[in-house]
């Protein structure tokens, strides 16, 4: 469902992903991990169209997202961390804009619209305005407008950002449940018990190269049945330090 080439970014001399090659298939939910700065959100960025590469490409459900951005873009739903939303229309008026900017038919959108508000808990707030809503809402409202067609992919950025426990939960269950049996579900975390709760893979990013792909056990397994924290930490710890000995002993 999603392809990632060769995929790289580059500010200046600044490397942020270098040849990236990873693939979320259909039927699966992928974990993306990796310290702050590690090329998560650009890599999130480049798959939604926001930001082009330097080189190579992105192709989802078969598509290139810069060749074809309006068509691929017909094909997810996105939550990045910090949602922006209109603050002036209501919940409903957003999610009715969201139905008619993807065609769906008014009917199947009202009742999409009725059961999303009612599963994250905001019947009670539907016709408030956005901007009267507290951060929590809000990524719960642009969880709802993400899933609102029913995407063939899933694409969230940090998703438990200012959830309650019981938002928490309902998502939770929607990363690991989404993808199954034809769709995918892509999410970038630092919650590790999240990545092993939901992701039937997990994909580790480090300076912005892809250092770890497997499920969770058998990246406990390579690892001498480590916790995933503890696999995280080693890898992370290890290739930075390995890159400050370089530096301070360079090679002659």
């Amino acid at each position: 469902m999603i392809q990632i080439q060769a995929l790289e970014k580059r500010y200046g001399r600044f490397v942020a992903l270098e040849g990236l090659e990873l693939g979320v298939h259909p039927g699966e939910t992928l974990a993306l991990l990796g310290p702050n700065g590690a090329g998560k959100t650009t890599t999130i960025r480049a798959i939604t169209g926001q930001l082009r590469p330097s080189r190579g490409r992105v192709l989802l459900d078969g598509l290139d997202v810069w060749r074809h951005p309006v068509a691929a873009k017909r094909r997810f739903g996105y939550v990045p961390d910090r949602p922006y939303l209109y603050g002036k229309l209501s919940a409903v008026e957003l999610l009715r804009f969201v139905g008619r900017l993807y065609r769906m038919d008014p009917r199947a959108a009202e009742a999409r619209i009725e059961e999303l508000l009612a599963e994250f808990r905001l019947e009670r707030f539907a016709s408030a305005l956005i901007e009267t809503y507290s951060h929590g809402m809000r990524q719960k409202l642009t969880f709802a407008a993400a899933l609102l067609p029913r995407p063939k992919v899933l694409i969230v950025d940090e998703p438990m950002v200012g959830l309650d426990p019981v938002a928490a939960r309902t998502v939770r269950n929607l990363l690991r449940t989404y993808s199954k049996p034809d769709r995918a579900v892509l999410f970038s975390t630092h919650q590790l018990e999240l990545a092993e709760a939901a992701a039937d893979r997990v994909a580790l990013l480090h300076e912005g190269r892809l250092r770890l792909l497997g499920t969770p056990d058998e990246v406990r397994r390579q690892h001498d049945d480590a916790s995933l924290e503890e696999v995280f930490i080693r890898l992370t710890e290890d290739v930075t330090d390995d890159a400050s000995a370089a530096s301070a002993h360079p090679a002659p």
